[in-house]
């Protein structure tokens, strides 16, 4: 796999993880919603921006993903905690699974899913203080299980902007506080595209003393 579209490229993860897949030798292309966006991708390595807009219809997605050539499909778009649940089940609900339809109809069946810890314990989303975020990642994540793509889906704990460490472990193993550099998350979107044996497989990480090649 060589060519890869990032949805969300000009996230806080996405931004990062477009820079590393193309430092890995991908041909990226970083999906963002403005063309003033694209100088910041401009000295980037491998890195393409174009435009993509995840308010439009599944058709319009499809022939984006026809015309980009892409083999893998990456989501790390996300609405932003200043909006309302709205725009969040637009985007991080609707808009994701548009992109999965869009990927099945252009015969792209590698799709890795940025989600969120706690996206299946509805226990904790009342007191998350984002419960409709919650909401739209756990059901973006049912459908794109039942999709038919060979997805991955990475949940990480909260996001910092820490120095990237290149350690993480699952939440299950986890004794410290809950949270991962934003890098982090990067580096391990870009290990799963390199790795097929995470093809079907859910990760919830944090920090952590592991290798992220041991972990995934």
């Amino acid at each position: 796999m060589k060519k890869v579209f990032v949805v969300g490229a000009h996230g806080h993860v996405g931004k990062q993880m477009v820079e590393k897949l193309g430092k890995q030798g991908y041909a990226t292309l970083a999906g963002v919603r403005n063309e003033n966006q694209f100088d910041e991708y401009q000295d980037m390595e491998n890195v393409e921006p174009t435009l993509f807009d995840l308010t439009s219809s599944p058709e319009d997605m499809t022939t984006a993903f026809k015309q980009s050539g892409a083999e893998a499909i990456v989501f790390s778009a996300g609405s932003g905690g200043a909006t309302g649940d709205d725009m969040t089940l637009s985007i991080d609900l609707d808009g994701a699974i548009k992109t999965m339809i869009a990927a099945n109809n252009a015969g792209i069946k590698r799709y890795v899913m940025v989600s969120a810890a706690g996206a299946d314990n509805r226990s904790f989303w009342p007191n998350s203080g984002l419960p409709g975020y919650y909401v739209a990642k756990h059901y973006a994540d049912a459908y794109l299980k039942n999709s038919g793509l060979n997805y991955t889906i990475l949940r990480p704990t909260a996001l910092t902007n820490n120095a990237e460490t290149g350690k993480i472990v699952l939440t299950s193993e986890a004794d410290s506080k809950m949270d991962i550099p934003r890098a982090d998350v990067a580096n391990s979107v870009v290990e799963i595209l390199g790795d097929d044996n995470t093809v079907n497989n859910i990760y919830e990480i944090t920090s952590g003393d592991k290798n992220i090649s041991d972990v995934l």
